[in-house]
Parts: C-alpha cells; structure tokens; sequence
C-alpha cells in the first residue's frame, strides 16, 4: 500500500521517451515483463535508465507494423517505470515495467532515433461515494472472478485473492483487465474510459462474454472426448460381437444366404463369377468396415436386378386399341401408327423395333401414351425424366471409387421397374444439356442402338446388362434441339394437338370428372354445357394440349367446393356469363374479323407449339426512299420471305403495267401482336396478296385466309402445321382457306371434323391465289 501511494505521489515529467507496445495495453497498477528487440524501443528504454526510468507505453494500432509511425499509436496510454533491465545475447532486452498513471499524448518532441512525446496525466472523475449499482457490480465481477480462476490458468487463487481486496471501482477495473489478455482495440477502449463505473461494467460485460466462450469451449472439448471414448468403446463391441457371430456362425449364415441368392438370380456367366469374386472379398473383411459395406451394396444391387425372364411377349391388338382409345380420345393417326408397331412386335418378337419418340407440344398426352403402350403389352412401366439433365453419370452411373457411389438412372429404373423387360419412357429428351461432365447424349447413343444395348455397361455395376429387352418410348416438344446421331436413331410420331370437338368431349369425359373427385364434389353440384366449355377453350385457353384448359376447370370447381363447404348456393349448373365471376375477364379474345373487304390487308395462318393461330397482315406504300419496312417482330426467315414476295409482287405489276415510282415509295409491311416473335415461310403467299392488293388498288376478301411458301416466280411451295392452321381458321369463323396444292395429300389424312364446314382451295401459283383472294380480280 505504502508503495502504491509513493507511486501515486511521484511527479511524472511533462516529456518522456515513448516505449511502442505491440501486442498488448500497459494498465496503471500493471507489472509487465517484456522484451525489447527494436532499435526504437531500445533508444527509448536506454534514454529511461539514463533518466528518471520512466516511459510512456502507447499501444500500436497496426499489430503488424515493425517500424510504428506516430499515426499508428493510440493517444492515451500509461506512464511506467522500468523496475529492472537485463541485456540478453542476442541484444534484447528484458525489462520489468510497472504502470504508474495514465496519460495523454498532446504532441511530439522528437522522433529519432526515439520518440519523446508531450504528455497530460488523466485523472479519473470524481467518486464521492459507491451507489447500489456500483456495489452490485463489484460483487457481480468478484463472483465471475472467481468462476474465471475454475476454468483458466490465467488467474491463479492468490491474484483473485489480491484483486478482490480492492475496493476502488477505477483500480479494480484496471487490474482485471490487465489480467483478463483482452484483444488490444476492447483493452485500449477500456484504458480510455475516464469514467470508473463505465469502466468497472465494460470489464464485466467483457468477462461475461469471456466466461461462456470458455464455457462453451469446455462442453465441446468434453463432448468431443466423450465421443472419442464411445468411438472406441463401440470399436471394442463391435469386435466382441464379431467375435461371438464367429463363434456362432452367423457371419458365416450371411455368406451363405448372399451364395444362395446368387445362385437363384440366374446371373450370366461373367456377372456370376464378378459377384462371388465380390463375396470372397467380403468374406475376408471385417464386417463393419466401410468398404464391407460398400461391396455388400453392390451386392445387393445385382442381386435385385432381374437378369433373365422366360415371359412371352404378349400382344393383343383388340386389347390394344380398348386400352388406347380408353386413355386418348381422337389422335386416330397417333394411336393407328402405335397399333402397327405392336402388329410388328406381334408377328416378329425378335426383330429389334425402332425407337418411337412422341413428338408435340406441352400436354398432348406424349407421357400417357407411353404407359398404354405399357399397358398393351403388358410390360411394366418406368418413366425417367431427362429434362436438364447435363451429366453423362446420371445415366451410366458413377464409380464405386467415389463416396456415395449410385447407378445411372437406366439401371435404376430397370430395378424400379422389377423386370428385366420394362417399358421405359425416356422424357423431355429435347432438353438434354452438356457440359464439363460430359455429354449425357452420347450414353443415350448406345442405350437406344439395338446393335450395341444388349452389353450396357453401368460403371457402378460394372458388369454388362442387357437392355435390347426393354422397350425405349422418347418424348421432345421439338425435333431440332435433339442431337441429329440421336435423332437419327428415333421414329418420330407427331401429336399435333387436338380439336375444339376433342378438347370439349374429354373435358366433359375425363377433366371434370376428375377434378370433381379431386374437390370432394358429387357429379351433379356441377354441370357444364358443351357450348360452354367450347366458350371456356377459346376465351381462356389457347393450346394444343389440355393443361390450361384442366386449370380453368380446377377452378371452377374449387369455387363451387368452396361454396358447399361455406353452406352457401351450389350453383349447379354453369352458364357462359358465369365464366367471367369463376375464372375473370376472357385471356383471348377471339380475332375480330374485318367489317368489310378491304385493300393491302389480309388473314394469314400460323403455326405455333400451341396450336394453330390467325394473324392479319398490313401493307402500306408511302413517300419515302424506295426501302421496305418490316415491324411485328418478324424472323430473318419471315423478312426474307417479305421481299420475296415484293419482288413478285412487282414482277407481276410489271407485267400488267401498274409501274410505280419505287425509288421513291416505302413499303411497309405490318404483322399485329408485335409483342410476340415470328419467323417462318408459310406468310409468303398471304403477304404477296397484300402486295398485289395494294398495286392494283383490288381488296381482299375477308372471309378467306391463306398460307404458304412464296418463290421467286410465284411459285407455292408447301409447308408444315396444316392440321392446327386448318382448326385456328374454324375457332375464328373463317369458311375458306388457300392452301399449296402440294399439301393438297395432306387433307386426305385429316379427319372429317377437321374439315367439316370449311372450303379448303389447293393453289399452285400466285396466280390461281389471286383469282380467290381478291375482289374482281382477271387473269
């Protein structure tokens, strides 16, 4: 006591060589032994014997800095006296210091080969006496003292006996800080704090946190020694358990029943031998281990494949077609071409069939068709999806070599399935990807090859499989995103979509039956009219397939189940004006057909992956350059056809003596809905119509609409969709169509109600189009 007051009236001098600390804060009270080895703390500590031995200790900002600048220390620190100095060997020295007061920086005297700097001693504020909460938080940091000194070296008994006899809130703060080896930024904050009280509960919120960081720290060490000794307590079960099984012959039952098994699965010859192979290796591990585990695995994996089947193929062609037309209504071409792949199946068994791949647009029915293909031949069914699909080991399979080895999905399916024989559904195969990993194209490339499938090679199984057993069925949306070697190994069957008469009879058969079960509906709380559901398809959806159109349905239906639960009305049976309150206002309305004839416009037809569609096409001429301008979204493909058809169209006023002055005339050419891209040859014919309507001043006849390929001599060349273009002219009220006579072959495929109510014109030139399409026209 007597000391500490002597150092409390000692009077420390204004300037005093700065001794930089780097990893630590100088507290007064504090005795620090430290080690001085550069040549800045050296001059300072030899500048401070030759003196009065005192220094000012200034923490560094920078912990990394070996050469401090002034800027990278802290502007408070504490005056201390250095106690003792010894010189070691290598030139450092060892110096014992022992803080004294704190001061402020105010500036500096000198910077070499030493710092000196001018001082202020801080003083703490003024405490006359110790409030409750000061008086609580002594006994709080006296009682975690003591909890720190259970738990941590860093504090013996005797120190946490010293400290807790200190009664100054300033001094006992300084002291446990001191001890507690707080990071130097928390310890310089607290150094900085005039204020006891604050300074007293900044260190108690600092040892709290302390405490459960070594709390915690402590429970994970334990758990973590916990779990080493139940590692090793199991590790010595397991053997004696091994040891008893041994003794027992139960290890032995497990290689025995694992032989039995392979001698059942009928396995071929070389698979035979790789599984008891697998087995011997088995046999010589202990059963616990990991790769023990890995091989019983595998094992099992070719245990649960069916290797062989000696079932007949079975093909029914009465029950064929009952299955098909049970599941599909209309698609008669569709289900005529599967019939006669299973009549080849039929008369043939072993000749190797081609791969069908269903081809249309989302929600023709392509994945149903594939599990009554199933169905019709009595085959199980497995579907695997294939959309997205960018890494060639999800079907072959990856390597045992790798954690969490797995077979491909072909193998998977196959076992999922349950026979070696299965009908397999290759989905979304236009959506295949590539990347790093491989491509997963070139597998199917071998799957799908009847000459090279009876030896697949699985790289988890490693062992061939046959698969020219197993009936391949694809599905795409579009033919040109499909790899052509692999397309090449397809036969594509098209699903074009289906009619407005279709699309309302299996609504009525298959879509509100199902959704009424689906609702907890009985069939009579709801009751939809043809008309009505014909209004639904063409206000609300606009698809080849049915999936908006079993939305729209849904919806209605959970309204209605949503009233009967309420307790309220039961609408019963739906009318057309109640469409708007169950679904809101029409999502398509129908094309508005024009008034009356009119020059340099005219309906074109259109194919899209959702069906057929009706587009008008506009024309204008106008001041200008002699340049043609082309708006609405158009394809490099529908631009070249545009001015294909104005030089016809000129071609042909030439000859009939409608000259213009084309140098200085724009034509501009205008396809509706410009939101939406177009592309494609078939608007050839229509857009040389308006051309030509546009010359000779003739208007075109509204209730026709045309499509085809225009040539440069006005030749018509034939194009693709006829059957959905042929359905969009019925839904918009159009009676007469100009189609190329080369798909004049095409309407005898179609069926009746395709063409029922429509006067369908085959056209060769632009010649015989003209005479149709525009009003008062001569040859």
């Amino acid at each position: 006591m007597r000391y500490h007051e002597e150092m409390e009236q000692l009077e420390i001098p204004r300037e005093l060589p700065v001794l930089p600390v780097r990893d630590m804060v100088v507290f007064p009270d504090m005795i620090a032994p430290l080690f001085v080895s550069r040549e800045l703390s050296v001059s300072a500590v030899e500048s401070a014997i030759e003196d009065r031995r005192l220094v000012l200790a200034l923490a560094q900002r920078r912990l990394d800095a070996e050469q401090p600048s002034a800027e990278d220390l802290y502007r408070v620190g504490t005056v201390g006296m250095v106690v003792r100095m010894r010189r070691l060997p290598d030139e450092r020295l060892k110096i014992l210091l022992q803080g004294i007061a704190k001061a402020r920086l105010e500036g500096w005297v000198q910077e070499r080969p030493h710092y000196v700097a001018r001082l202020q001693p801080i003083q703490d504020l003024p405490l006359d006496e110790l409030s409750v909460e000061t008086e609580a938080l002594i006994r709080t940091l006296r009682e975690k003292l003591d909890a720190f000194s259970q738990i941590s070296d860093d504090m013996g008994p005797d120190l946490v006996t010293a400290i807790g006899g200190i009664g100054d809130p300033g001094r006992l703060a300084d002291l446990v800080a001191s001890n507690l080896g707080m990071p130097v930024d928390a310890a310089q904050r607290v150094l900085e704090t005039p204020d006891p009280v604050r300074r007293l509960r900044a260190v108690v919120e600092h040892m709290t946190e302390e405490l459960e960081l070594r709390s915690t720290k402590a429970r994970i060490e334990k758990r973590v020694l916990d779990e080493l000794d139940k590692s090793r307590r199991e590790y010595f079960l397991r053997e004696q358990m091994r040891q008893i099984r041994s003794e027992l012959g139960e290890a032995e039952d497990e290689r025995v029943e694992l032989a039995g098994r392979i001698e059942r699965a009928g396995m071929p010859q070389g698979v035979r031998e790789e599984a008891e192979r697998q087995l011997q290796r088995l046999a010589k591990m202990h059963a616990d281990s990991a790769e023990a585990g890995s091989i019983r695995t595998h094992l099992e994996w070719l245990l649960e494949l069916e290797w062989t089947s000696d079932r007949a193929e079975q093909v029914d062609l009465e029950h064929a077609r009952s299955v098909l037309d049970e599941a599909h209504l209309g698609l008669e071409p569709v289900k005529q071409r599967v019939l006669e792949y299973l009549s080849v199946r039929k008369l043939n068994p072993d000749r190797q069939a081609p791969v069908l791949c269903l081809l249309g647009p989302p929600g023709v029915g392509k994945t149903s068709l594939g599990r009554s293909i199933a169905r019709a031949l009595h085959r199980r069914f497995a579907r695997i999806s294939l959309g997205g699909l960018r890494d060639q080991a999800e079907l072959r399979g990856h390597r045992r070599t790798y954690v969490g080895a797995m077979p491909g999905r072909i193998v998977q399916a196959v076992r999922q399935a349950g026979s070696c024989d299965p009908v397999l559904l290759l989905d979304e195969i236009d959506k295949l990807g590539a990347d790093v990993r491989g491509d997963p194209a070139s597998v199917l490339l071998e799957v799908l090859d009847p000459e090279q499938n009876n030896a697949f090679v699985d790289h988890y199984l490693n062992v061939p499989f046959d698969l020219s057993r197993v009936v391949f069925v694809t599905t795409a949306n579009r033919a040109d995103t499909i790899p052509p070697a692999l397309l090449d190994r397809l036969e594509l069957i098209q699903l074009p979509g289906y009619s407005l008469r279709d699309k309302t009879a299996i609504a009525r058969r298959f879509l509100l039956p199902r959704q009424l079960e689906r609702c907890g509906l009985e069939p009579g709380q709801i009751e939809i009219e043809e008309e009505v559901i014909e209004r639904l398809i063409e206000r609300h959806t606009q698809e080849a397939g049915l999936r908006q159109l079993e939305r729209a349905i849904a919806a209605i239906c959970r309204k209605t189940a949503h009233a009967v639960a309420g307790g309220g009305r039961v609408p019963g049976r739906v009318e057309a004006q109640d469409l708007r309150a169950y679904l809101g206002p029409s999502i398509h309305r129908p094309l508005e057909l024009l008034a009356e004839d009119a020059v340099g416009i005219a309906h074109a037809l259109a194919w899209t992956p959702a069906g057929g569609q009706v587009l008008q096409i506009e024309a204008l001429q106008m001041s200008g350059r002699g340049e043609i301008i082309l708006t609405g979204q158009l394809g490099d493909v529908m631009r070249e056809s545009a001015r294909t058809a104005l030089s016809c169209a000129r071609a042909l006023g030439d000859a009939r003596g409608w000259r213009g002055d084309w140098a200085e005339l724009d034509t501009h050419i205008h396809v509706p809905a410009g939101a939406i891209p177009k592309d494609g040859p078939s608007a050839g014919l229509p857009m040389a119509v308006v051309l030509v309507s546009l010359l000779s001043g003739l208007p075109v006849r509204r209730q026709i609409a045309m499509t085809g390929e225009i040539s440069l001599r006005g030749r018509l060349l034939p194009v693709g969709g006829l059957r959905g273009k042929i359905l969009a002219a019925q839904r918009a009220g159009i009676a007469e169509l100009l189609i190329p006579a080369g798909n004049g072959e095409d309407l005898d495929t179609l069926p009746a109600e395709v063409k029922s109510g429509m006067t369908i014109r085959p056209v060769a030139t632009l010649g015989e189009a003209l005479a149709y399409a525009l009003c008062d026209w001569s040859a």
